[in-house]
Parts: structure tokens; sequence; C-alpha cells
């Protein structure tokens, strides 16, 4: 059995936070890490298919991350801390 092995390394502003967010993705293919100011993503697995589509996922999870962690900071920087969604209400907030 042929085994498939590789590394994704991205630079990013916020790594800890971006890495955190991936980190639910973490299972038997991808270990995400952050190293520096960088985000590692280990891959590992034996089915090409899977690999495929678990990196097509990661990736768009990681943009998806990346915009996340840079508004949470940019709203936390300007100050402004209502942003018209409770935890646990689904989205919506009663006003």
């Amino acid at each position: 059995m042929i085994r498939i092995e590789g590394t994704i390394e991205t630079p990013h502003s916020l790594p800890g936070c971006v890495a955190a967010a991936l980190e639910p993705d973490n299972l038997t293919l991808i270990r995400t890490t952050a190293i520096e100011e960088r985000v590692r993503a280990e891959i590992d697995g034996t089915r090409l298919r899977s690999i495929i589509a678990s990196v097509d996922d990661y990736l768009m999870n990681l943009a998806i991350a990346e915009d996340v962690c840079s508004a949470a900071t940019r709203r936390r920087q300007s100050g402004s801390e209502k942003s018209g969604v409770e935890s646990g209400s689904n989205g919506l907030k009663n006003r």
C-alpha cells in the first residue's frame, strides 16, 4: 500500500487563532498547528481521492478561518463589543 504525505504551510498574522479555528478539522488525514508566524497542516494517508478531498476542504476552511480571525481582531481593536449576534441564539438577536 502506498503512503502519501505532505505539508502545507501558510503565513498568517494570527497563526494561533487560525490554527485553533481549524482544530475541529484535525482528523486522521490532516493535523494543523501554529508555528511562529505560520500555520502548518501535515497530511498523511493512503487513499489519494480522500487526501485530495481533505486538502480541498482544508483550503476553504483556512480562508474562512483567516477572515474570521482578522475580522475579530479588527472589531476588538475598534473597541466595538456589540456584534448583533449572541452566543447560542442561532445567529439571531432580539432587538
